[in-house]
């Protein structure tokens, strides 16, 4: 056979296989934690749908048994979130194949004879696992946090023994630093935050929350919300809020750098950092949303600098501003810019100058909400316990673009991967996209 007919054969062929073929992921395009590649929301991705339905740009819908309100996070083709059973007696770890949403793994990890109670705006598998490469790491309190190895779902290590009266559930996810597994155990009965060895589930440190909480009620020490490791300077510094305080630990010992107090308890939201400010919301009671200078750094400072600076108890020095309107308890704050967005749990939704904490803009979207918004393309997504959700202009002025509804609520957040939202609702997961 000649070689230009071997060509006319050949080029076609290979020209169908490269478009047919699946598009490999890029490392920027997973979302391996609660609120994505940084932990506050943010994705790089294009083209994500701005409109769809049960019956528009829906790739695929996978129903996912029990119930339970992690987030999904993605690695490659894989996406994973847990769930449980109504009773809470068994919890499980779920995989689905992020090009088909077929169900590659469904893993009961865990079984619990006597299950605490939760509420309503609780369930039994509500921490978002953490993911990298070869390794997916699930948690649910203390009812028990394991490694699974993604290829076949193999148990690598488990740890039951971190005990925890939750009281009402589990929220706190697992976060990843270097070699390190970061948990929060803010419980009735007992409060701390430990470091695991992520190869071997070995306790690294563990530090007991010192706060005085000025009651011997539990309930008022529980918490739910998930640390954040940020830069001060130069300073690694992991933040780890809790109820009535939010702490700074050096990550790789645990040693206090700072701390700031609030009269709030039950603390649920993620913290958000841009711009020399963490913005962290106090939780449930009377929701404020705190604009703090951290303190320390690696050039030290002193506590009245304006960018780093102080140790110890920082809250009368360096709490830059405090906005309590239409702040919710539940869903995390989103920066864009030098623009902070937030939703209220009874949906309000509110657009905050990040330097001033005054209100731009407050907007009554509709329902309840517990789930944290997302940023990509200059928009901000907004997904509510009714099915619907919002999406709006990042800007000053508040500019809706779309509103979309599924058939079931959401509690988790959303999650990008590639070109596709990845959505969870109370009972189906979705891979949408635009057709």
């Amino acid at each position: 056979m000649s070689l230009p007919i071997l060509r006319s054969i050949l080029l076609p062929a290979l020209l169908a296989a490269i478009l047919v073929a699946p598009r490999p992921l890029a490392a920027e395009e997973n979302w391996p934690q609660f609120r994505g590649p940084d932990g506050q929301g943010h994705s790089a991705a294009t083209g994500l749908p701005m409109h769809w339905s049960e019956t528009e740009n829906i790739v695929w819908k996978t129903p996912i048994h029990g119930s339970g309100w992690s987030s999904p996070v993605v690695w490659g083709d894989q996406i994973w979130l847990t769930t449980a059973t109504e009773d809470g007696k068994e919890l499980f770890a779920v995989c689905v194949d992020r090009q088909t949403g077929h169900v590659l793994h469904d893993l009961k990890v865990f079984e619990v004879a006597a299950p605490a109670a939760t509420r309503v705006y609780n369930s039994y598998a509500s921490p978002t696992p953490v993911i990298e490469a070869g390794r997916v790491y699930i948690s649910f309190g203390s009812a028990g946090t394991a490694c699974l190895d993604t290829a076949d779902g193999h148990v690598i290590w488990q740890r039951r023994d971190l005990p925890c009266n939750h009281f009402r559930g589990a929220g706190s996810s697992p976060i990843l630093f270097e070699n390190l597994l970061f948990l929060h155990f803010d419980g009735f009965d007992y409060q701390y935050i430990v470091a695991l060895n992520k190869q071997s589930g070995e306790t690294v440190w563990k530090r007991d929350r010192d706060v005085d909480y000025g009651t011997g009620d539990g309930d008022m020490k529980k918490a739910f919300s998930t640390p954040l490791v940020i830069d001060v300077a130069g300073q690694l510094q992991l933040i780890s809020p809790c109820s009535k305080a939010t702490l700074a630990f050096d990550p790789h010992t645990g040693k206090d750098i700072w701390r700031v107090h609030y009269s709030s308890f039950s603390t649920a939201a993620r913290p958000v950092y841009g711009g020399g400010l963490l913005f962290l919301n106090t939780g449930f009671g009377k929701a404020d949303l705190l604009a703090v200078r951290p303190g320390g750094g690696a050039s030290g400072g002193d506590a009245k600098s304006n960018e780093v600076g102080g140790s110890g108890d920082i809250t009368a020095t360096n709490v830059v501003w405090k906005q309590g309107k239409s702040i919710g308890s539940k869903p995390s704050a989103l920066l864009v810019g030098d623009l902070l967005f937030v939703v209220h749990d009874s949906g309000v939704a509110s657009c905050i100058e990040a330097k001033s904490g005054s209100v731009v803009w407050s907007k009554r979207l509709g329902g309840e909400y517990s789930a944290s918004p997302i940023a990509a393309e200059g928009r901000v997504y907004f997904a509510g316990e009714n099915g619907s959700t919002t999406v709006l202009r990042a800007g000053r002025d508040y500019e809706e673009l779309a509103v979309n509804h599924l058939d079931d609520g959401f509690k988790s957040s959303p999650a990008v991967a590639g070109h596709s939202l990845i959505l969870r609702t109370k009972t189906n997961l979705y891979r949408v996209e635009q057709r």
